[in-house]
């Protein structure tokens, strides 16, 4: 699981989890509308909320920090 908290720890993963958040919210909003869109718009906040905030929401379930400069430091401590 090492590769994908280096890649979600990342600048690059950061962005990605901004523009996936950013797609499902606008989707659920432009698309869908209703209830299923407003469901679809609260469960991208997540996504956008998290890369916005260099947070990994997956990370404490594998006993990594919550916290993106922690994570990349203990990613870098479990590598050497």
């Amino acid at each position: 699981m090492e590769p994908f908290f280096d890649f979600m720890a990342s600048m690059a993963g950061r962005v990605t989890r901004i523009i996936a958040g950013l797609a499902l919210v606008l989707i659920g909003f432009l698309v869908l509308g209703g209830i299923w869109g407003w469901i679809l718009a609260i469960v991208g906040l997540v996504p956008l909320l998290a890369g916005l905030f260099d947070r990994c929401v997956f990370a404490p379930l594998f006993g990594l920090p919550f916290v993106g400069p922690r994570l990349r430091q203990a990613l870098e401590d479990r590598g050497k």
